[in-house]
């Protein structure tokens, strides 16, 4: 089977659906491919935290200054999935304290808002934190419900125009001399063979990024896959997002997401983000970190521990070092016509990287047009129709009465989340 497609985006997490809407609404004919689920690799394995970029503020400053205009931006363009709950960085050790003149000027350089905040104003915010917290600083951190605003990007980019193929996975390329033509997909579904030729590839495979250009037969890839390794707590301990007030390191980041607190993370390097293990050592490191914040911590089993694996930028030799800031590489300098590849960046900056390619895409196909993506309000499920979504795809309305049957229940709040899967299948079908 053949089709026709003006740019093809190999890659459904937030890089490639953020992407794909901004040519979407941009008017150019636009094709994702995703070998699983919208966000079933990095981008639905991260933390949760939409990042205000104090992070980064001292030792990656201008992944800080997107970060914080990124914040804003999304808590605009989608509040159902943004839950605004402020964060902390704490000072507890006399080495803590050392650190703060040099983070509040950077945050100040940088325009990041913060207030410093005594021990009992912080105790009194956060009554599991350690008492001998000696200084908090506030930061406006929030938190993200990552499937919610990927599964928001993708019926918003489906209803504008663009073709949203989950389990399909790119096999090959189409080729013509030395330029890359298209792409061979497997639909992992139907088992069918399908061949989609485009004028312009977009690489947003994240960390499996480096296999695409294998693929493409280039060598090299200034790629650094990292691994973070998240600790799952079935209770929540703190009320907004806490940090330690230190250089980004193991163990130093706790975010509330819904009833849990998810404790991180690691940055270690990797071969292969299919071949990676979670260690005891490397959980019980993390939980022993994140007890200087939260002694409880060292009481309470986890109930999971997760790893995302981060696709950086090779700027240094170790995972904590490398910047955070994201990088577009047209292959043409290479010798390879029509492909592009995405690398680094973060989950809070994936709408201006989505935008950054698609203005090096304009500009290759002669489009004047300008980004629309920090203005639109993105859709979410109650704003949709589904009924009518699911009489054309002639899906079972029993499906859809008991996700209903849920609202004005105990578990209304939970319903959500079924509704957004229902959401991809309409996606998919569409």
């Amino acid at each position: 089977m053949k089709m026709r497609t003006t740019v093809v985006v190999i890659g459904g997490g937030a890089n490639g659906l953020f992407t794909t809407l901004d040519l979407a609404l941009r008017g150019i004919n636009v094709t994702l491919v995703e070998k699983g689920d919208i966000g079933s690799g990095t981008s639905g394995k991260f933390h949760g935290l939409l990042h205000s970029g104090a992070r980064y503020a001292v030792t990656d400053p201008e992944a800080a200054k997107e970060c914080i205009q990124e914040n804003k931006i999304i808590s605009r363009i989608a509040p159902h999935a943004v839950k605004d709950t402020g964060g902390l960085f704490l000072g507890i050790t006399e080495s803590d304290l050392e650190f703060y003149e040099r983070f509040v000027s950077s945050l100040d350089k940088i325009g990041i808002e913060h207030r410093t905040l005594l021990p009992e104003e912080v105790i009194e915010m956060e009554p599991y934190v350690n008492r001998n917290v000696k200084i908090g600083i506030w930061v406006p951190d929030k938190v993200v419900l990552g499937y919610d605003l990927l599964a928001s990007v993708a019926i918003t980019a489906s209803l504008n125009g663009a073709r949203i193929m989950t389990y399909n996975e790119v096999i090959d390329f189409v080729r013509d001399n030395k330029s890359v033509k298209g792409v061979r997909v497997v639909d992992k579904i139907s088992n069918q063979i399908i061949d989609i030729e485009a004028d312009v590839i977009v690489n947003a495979a994240g960390p499996w990024a480096f296999k695409i250009i294998k693929m493409a037969g280039l060598k090299e890839i200034p790629i650094l896959p990292t691994a973070g390794i998240m600790v799952v707590f079935g209770n929540k301990f703190n009320n907004m997002v806490l940090n330690r007030l230190r250089p980004p390191s193991d163990g130093d980041i706790i975010v509330p997401y819904f009833d849990s607190s998810i404790l991180g993370t690691t940055a270690t390097i990797i071969e292969d983000p299919d071949n990676f293990q979670i260690s005891e050592e490397d959980v019980n490191m993390l939980i022993n970190e994140g007890a200087y914040m939260i002694p409880k911590l060292k009481e309470m089993k986890p109930v999971r521990a997760y790893a995302s694996v981060r696709p950086l930028m090779k700027t240094a030799e170790s995972g904590r070092e490398a910047t955070r800031d994201f990088t577009i590489i047209d292959h043409e300098k290479e010798g390879l016509e029509g492909l592009i590849s995405i690398i680094g960046g973060k989950f809070t900056t994936s709408r201006l990287v989505g935008e950054k390619v698609s203005d090096m895409i304009s500009d290759k196909l002669g489009i004047k047009s300008e980004s629309k993506t920090s203005k639109i309000k993105l859709i979410s499920p109650s704003d949709l129709e589904i009924e009518r979504y699911f009489d054309e795809l002639k899906l079972p309305k029993v499906l859809l009465k008991n996700v209903f049957e849920r609202r004005g229940t105990l578990d209304e709040e939970r319903y959500l989340t079924s509704l957004y899967i229902l959401l991809s299948l309409i996606v998919r079908g569409r």
